[in-house]
């Protein structure tokens, strides 16, 4: 039997939804949004041809109310719901409730979806059908032997409810500490042990299956490079299944079917696995839902998945044959976050986000780029949401054409706001281990994180950079002024001394810049620069000349910020004020929010002593719990926050003071980040 599908509602936001419109409107579909408060402006509401608002801000209030969800479809005329990625993507109850009110559910049947919605139950149903399983341990039974472990929550992924443990003394506290993470994350505190690789790869295969018992295996893709529990780059073909060949793929596929074919899945799918250098792989789990990185697996196949999604639902038949892959295809996710601050999440205005592309959420017929976002200037990055700004997707004849161009449109891309992972995303495709191939899950650890995440702007960068934002500076400020008639402003008919303008480089710790400068018959003179000279400046555009080798760098000016771009190279600096004050000094032994978020557990009191490293109190940010510890040995003088309290970067979270009556200094956060047998982060 055949459905129509007239008019679809994506339960979700951001990215995801705006892929989803851009299929069905395609299809001659009409495209209906949900959005919370935070996202009443967003870009996937402007894109939808209706849209319905779920009063609130959290994910609890909003994308996982099923309920209004439905309404709201129901509300705006719609005749199906298709999920996304995340919230209720893989809620058995959602999904049998869309059906039960008459829509059209785009995504497996409900009996798959809680089949494999405990990963407990879903490795044994693996394992009864032959595929290949870790077995799981229960927490209350783990011995030394055990060791080391790895926690992870059973109703759901993207690194929430996950820890390593490596000796039992840590055992309770991160059972403890993962099941609240998994309760906030999915409603379920449930958690589970399995044996811990220390350096496995992670493949996944992706599935689609129509209702009349074809299932296709659509290619594999391989999701090694990870943190905190969550994928950085993907990519199709895995390079672990190029390198050792065989018959691997034809494996691999084969035990992918048979786990979809056991639960009786239709729809889009992922099953993933981890594997070694042997070949030898593991059923890890099946992701009953459209994979953050599917686009990887549509450039190399040439095939619209969300397309195959709807016309499945439809009822129509797959093909006989999958389509064949050819060509190379890698995703970064670009995250508002810090790795060189421990990968602290970020919020705020995105001033600026220019990525060049040849597509946007669609397929390309020669080697291009596509990129995936549903952030556009003048986006909020709320901390009530994923800080995902956007998927850069490549797709050329071979991998190493594609990490070339992914990574130069990456350092050529202007991206103004809050931190970003970027830098850190073309350091990993540029390292000689990522261009090997040998991409395990333990490939950030072996580098360095003092390696990926350094800059692109070196020193010298910086400084011309600086030059660069101060004349600008003057260029506008000139341009308001007022002047006599007849005179150029900034004229004198005496030399001038120089003008000093100072900035600090947000990304490093180095004093700040001094720039001197001044205006003369001939040009402009930078007195601690003589290997540079000023062709020109305006407001917005410096032309300067570098030991002979021209530069172009645009200046942008967002209050006290000043971001200077030029090809591959991005600095972001703050003006120095020419006076402080006082009141914006924070007391000497102030510990900081280090990240915006919400305080959910407080663990001293005010006059307790504390010691280095003791835990004071979590943070919840961007869906994940954050260690806020002690810095150094000293008394609780003050305690400025309590459960519940929402929290903005570097607000007073309490005053330490040293045994000696003298404060200590600031705090540091944990991360929980060991880098696991791991799920990606959505939603």
């Amino acid at each position: 039997m055949t459905t129509t599908i007239t008019s679809v509602l994506v339960a979700n936001r951001g990215e995801i939804a705006c892929r989803v419109f851009t299929t069905a409107r395609a299809m001659g579909m009409r495209a209906v949004a949900v959005f919370s408060d935070p996202d009443e402006a967003a870009p996937h509401v402007q894109m939808a041809d209706t849209a319905v608002a779920l009063p609130g801000s959290t994910s609890a209030q909003t994308y996982l109310r099923g309920d209004l969800i439905i309404a709201a479809a129901q509300a705006a005329g719609a005749d199906a719901i298709h999920p996304g990625y995340g919230f209720l993507s893989e809620n058995a109850e959602f999904a049998q409730a869309v059906m039960d009110a008459g829509l059209v559910w785009i995504g497996p049947p409900p009996a798959a979806i809680a089949a494999m919605g405990s990963k407990v139950n879903a490795k044994k149903l693996m394992a009864d059908a032959g595929v290949p399983v870790l077995g799981n341990i229960d927490p209350a039974a783990v011995t030394a032997d055990d060791l080391p472990l790895l926690i992870k929550a059973s109703a759901g992924g993207g690194g929430r409810g996950m820890r390593v443990v490596r000796s039992l003394d840590e055992l309770g506290d991160a059972v403890a500490a993962a099941a609240r993470e998994a309760e906030s994350a999915f409603g379920d505190p449930t958690v589970f042990c399995e044996t811990y690789v220390e350096r496995g790869h992670h493949i996944e295969v992706q599935v689609m299956a129509d209702r009349h018992g074809a299932v296709w295996a659509v290619g594999e893709r391989e999701c090694s490079i990870q943190r905190r529990h969550q994928k950085v780059v993907e990519e199709a073909p895995a390079p672990l299944v190029e390198r050792l060949g065989g018959d691997l793929r034809d494996r691999l596929y084969a035990a992918a079917r048979t786990a979809v074919a056991a639960i009786g899945y239709t729809g889009a799918g992922t099953v993933e696995f981890l594997a070694d250098e042997s070949g030898r792989f593991f059923f890890l789990e099946t992701n009953t839902r459209l994979q953050v990185e599917h686009p990887v697996t549509e450039l190399t196949t040439g095939t619209d998945l969300v397309s195959w999604q709807l016309r499945v639902a439809m009822g129509e038949h797959l093909d006989v044959r999958p389509p064949a892959a050819s060509g190379h295809a890698i995703e970064v996710r670009l995250y508002a976050e810090d790795p060189a601050a421990d990968w602290q999440p970020q919020s705020g205005t995105v001033h600026a986000i220019e990525i060049a592309d040849d597509v946007r959420f669609g397929l390309l017929d020669r080697p291009g780029i596509r990129v995936d976002s549903g952030i556009e200037a003048g986006s909020e990055i709320s901390t009530f949401y994923d800080p995902m700004l956007a998927k850069v997707i490549s797709w050329a004849q071979d991998r190493r054409q594609a990490a070339a161009m992914l990574a130069r449109v990456l350092s050529d891309a202007r991206i103004h706001g809050p931190v970003t992972n970027r830098d850190m995303l073309v350091n990993t495709l540029r390292s000689e281990a990522f261009g090997s191939g040998r991409t395990d899950t333990g490939f950030i650890d072996s580098i360095g994180l003092d390696v990926l995440a350094r800059s692109l702007a070196g020193g010298e960068d910086v400084r011309v950079a600086a030059v660069a934002a101060a004349l600008a500076d003057a260029a506008e400020t000139r341009g308001r002024a007022t002047v006599q008639a007849g005179l150029p402003a900034g004229w004198r008919n005496l030399a001038s001394g120089y003008q000093v303008k100072r900035y600090l480089d947000t990304r490093a710790d180095d004093p700040e810049m001094e720039v001197r400068y001044r205006h003369g018959r001939g040009g402009i003179d930078l007195p601690d620069l003589p290997g540079v000279s000023v062709l020109r400046t305006s407001p917005d555009r410096v032309v300067v000349s570098v030991n002979g080798v021209r530069r172009t760098l645009t200046v942008a000016r967002h209050g006290d910020h000043v971001f200077v771009d030029g090809p591959g190279v991005a600095v972001s600096l703050r003006r120095v004020p020419r006076f402080v004050d006082p009141s914006a000094v924070a007391r000497p032994g102030s510990l900081l929010a280090p990240m915006p978020g919400a305080v959910i557990r407080v663990a001293v009191i005010e006059g307790e002593r504390v010691v280095a490293g003791q835990p004071m109190l979590w943070l919840e940010a961007m869906k994940m719990e954050h260690t806020v510890t002690a810095p150094a040995d000293g008394v609780v003088a003050t305690l400025s926050v309590q459960p519940g309290q929402q929290l903005s970067v570097g607000d007073v979270l309490a005053v330490i003071s040293a045994d000696d009556g003298n404060d200590a200094g600031t705090g540091t956060v944990e991360d929980h980040s060991d880098n696991p047998n791991q799920e990606e982060r959505v939603g």
